[in-house]
């Protein structure tokens, strides 16, 4: 699991039918001080997560198709949690 923020949604009209009525959204993974790490992610929401908010993303295939509960569908990136705070100690 990694720390990244919501950048943007997509629109697919056709998709795979057991994605149907899925929100995508492409997301940025960010490093522990907050600045972009790689490239960007297109993946899976589970939340409803909006542009602009922190989540947790899984790129694991089949963490997010468990964290989906969408059967079998290929997915490889699901966003599972929406961020309230993050602390690190010193």
């Amino acid at each position: 699991m990694q720390i990244a923020r919501v950048v943007g949604t997509v629109v697919a009209t056709q998709k795979n039918a057991k994605l149907e009525g899925a929100k995508l959204l492409l997301v940025q993974p960010l490093d522990p001080g907050g600045a972009a790490k790689g490239p960007t992610v297109l993946a899976i929401d589970s939340v409803d997560a909006g542009i602009g908010d922190r989540v947790l993303l899984v790129q694991d295939g089949k963490a997010a198709i468990q964290a989906l509960g969408r059967g079998v569908a290929a997915v490889d990136a699901a966003v599972v949690g929406v961020i309230d705070a993050v602390e690190m100690g010193a």
